[in-house]
């Protein structure tokens, strides 16, 4: 390096010196105290109020503990000579409540005394330690008896036999990148990117995947996914075809209009298409699929972070979105009745074709519906073996109040 390049870089540490801005104290002295005036002295009151405990985090004292026992190896830090180290406590409990309401992190400093760029780390940290902490509660099916144990939850709850999932997706609005330009905007309006879940007939997630952009419309989502990968790939061991009520019918996923037809994803008819025996087909495949409309709804509902748009960097939005996945499955399993009591979900009354739908997302939300293309002959003729089911061996005595 001659001297003349000695002498460059030499200039450009001491300009770089120069705009560096001077720190004028190491931290804000408010927030130095946060052993008397964050959101943990509050918990200490509420828990003479589980009620209020609960809503403040969204699970009971019991869940919650043995949650922080979970994750404490994954996110503990040491203390220092300079400073003490924010304890696991405060650090999940700070992330249970970005995730219940969707507060900024400027905002959520004055609850948890913890500095907004503090936050921007702990929180994504925790939530994939949360992610990483409940996988055995959100297990992808692993050969062909679990398929089969789920597609039994179905036909014994829903009166839909073979079915391996309902599937749906979710636009989660997003603050995009600088530079990203349209890429995220979705045909609401709005940039997103989209959660696509599958769930079994206990209203439990099977699948979720996060991260394709919400311009990819049409069901292209599902085509984007792993499973769809896996499935064109014949990796999943799904079973063979068998008889049901002397009715020979495959295995398949089930959907709404915003997804294609296959051979093995069944959709429902378009409006113009329909007859006597579609409409009941129709239904039929609505009922059980109302399970993973209602699985959004509920997660929704409990974490508001999904409702609204997510202010941080877009890198970090993922474990955010999969760990309100793996929280929802692990309290649907531990707690049901308190993390989604009835009137979370549709109920029909049999004797007079009413349904109450449970919770639900916004239209907003909602994936784009598929536009008309070519049908696989395969697929519709397996969609049509499924319309004759339903309207001989496999029917119901009520489902003519439906249609």
């Amino acid at each position: 390096m001659d001297e003349a390049e000695l002498l460059c870089y030499a200039a450009i540490a001491l300009l770089a010196k120069k705009k560096r801005k001077k720190r004028s104290m190491w931290t804000k002295e408010w927030l130095q105290k946060r052993n008397h005036y964050s959101h943990t002295n509050l918990l200490e009151e509420l828990r003479l109020f589980p009620r209020d405990w609960f809503n403040y985090l969204r699970m009971t004292e019991v869940v919650y503990l043995n949650l922080l026992k979970l994750v404490t190896p994954m996110i503990e830090k040491r203390s220092t000579n300079m400073r003490e180290s924010i304890s696991p406590h405060e650090r999940l409990s700070a992330t249970l409540r970005f995730l219940a309401t969707g507060r900024n992190y400027e905002d959520l400093k004055y609850s948890t005394l913890i500095s907004p760029q503090a936050l921007g780390r702990i929180i994504p940290e925790t939530c994939a330690a949360i992610l990483d902490a409940l996988k055995d509660y959100y297990k992808f099916p692993q050969d062909e008896q679990d398929w089969l144990d789920i597609a039994r939850g179905f036909e014994q709850r829903w009166n839909f036999p073979h079915c391996l999932g309902a599937t749906d997706g979710k636009h989660v609005a997003i603050k995009p990148p600088p530079g990203a330009g349209s890429y995220f905007r979705n045909y609401k309006g709005f940039d997103s990117q989209v959660l696509l879940g599958i769930a079994n007939s206990n209203y439990e997630f099977i699948y979720f995947s996060y991260g394709i952009n919400g311009r990819v419309s049409d069901g292209g989502v599902f085509q984007y996914s792993d499973i769809y990968r896996k499935l064109h790939e014949k990796t999943l061991k799904l079973p063979n075809p068998s008889e049901v009520n002397g009715c020979v019918l495959p295995y398949v996923f089930i959907g709404d209009e915003a997804f294609s037809l296959t051979p093995e994803f069944m959709k429902p008819f378009r409006q113009n298409l329909l007859n006597v025996e579609r409409r009941v087909y129709n239904y039929r495949l609505s009922r059980a699929r109302r399970i993973i409309e209602n699985v959004f709804g509920i997660l929704v509902n409990r974490f508001k972070v999904l409702e609204s748009k997510i202010i941080v960097d877009i890198e970090n939005n993922k474990p955010i979105v999969l760990a309100c996945c793996a929280l929802h499955n692990y309290l649907r399993r531990v707690t049901p009745s308190t993390y989604s009591p009835p009137e979370s979900y549709g109920v029909e009354d049999i004797s007079t074709g009413e349904i109450t739908t449970g919770l639900q997302t916004r239209d907003d939300m909602s994936l784009q519906h598929n536009r008309r293309g070519n049908i696989n002959q395969t697929a519709s003729h397996i969609r049509n073996l499924f319309v004759d089911y339903f309207n001989n061996a496999g029917q119901v005595p009520w489902q003519e109040r439906f249609i």
